[in-house]
């Protein structure tokens, strides 16, 4: 396996445990008084799918498979779980009436995109690494 596919799936998961949780429970989101119930009901489920994919791309990044198949497979998983996220985030601009910003934070606007953007790439790029570069110090392809 890469270390470097490790280390940006690991940025992926860390994004997913910490960066989106601690953005969406602010005075911008949850705590927002503008936002309806139902509104901040939403906010909370994805909350919550932040942290359970996050949780998903650690395991699955560091846990050792007994073949190198099943190490692929989590591989493919984890480009799933880091990467399914931030390419909903992105896709999300394109509902009718949706904004990255809201007005009353400097809207409309979507400067969470490029994050977003690096994120998702962390997932993938991280996990083609560890199926198709072999360790250090193996000659051959990988996985």
């Amino acid at each position: 396996m890469s270390n470097l596919g490790r280390i940006l799936l690991s940025i992926d998961g860390l994004l997913l445990l910490l960066g989106a949780p601690i953005a969406d429970y602010s005075h911008t989101h949850i705590f927002n008084p503008n936002w309806p119930p139902h509104a901040k009901f939403h906010n909370g489920q994805t909350i919550n799918l932040s942290l359970f994919l996050g949780l998903a791309t650690m395991f699955y990044t560091w846990r050792r498979a007994d073949t190198r198949r099943l190490q692929r497979e989590f591989m493919f998983f984890t480009a799933f779980t880091g990467s399914i996220y931030w390419i909903a985030g992105l896709a999300a601009i394109a509902y009718p009436g949706t904004m990255g910003l809201d007005p009353e934070f400097g809207g409309p606007g979507f400067p969470q995109a490029p994050l977003f953007a690096f994120a998702a790439g962390c997932g993938i790029v991280g996990s083609w690494l560890n199926v198709h570069v072999p360790p250090a110090g193996v000659k051959g392809k990988g996985m």
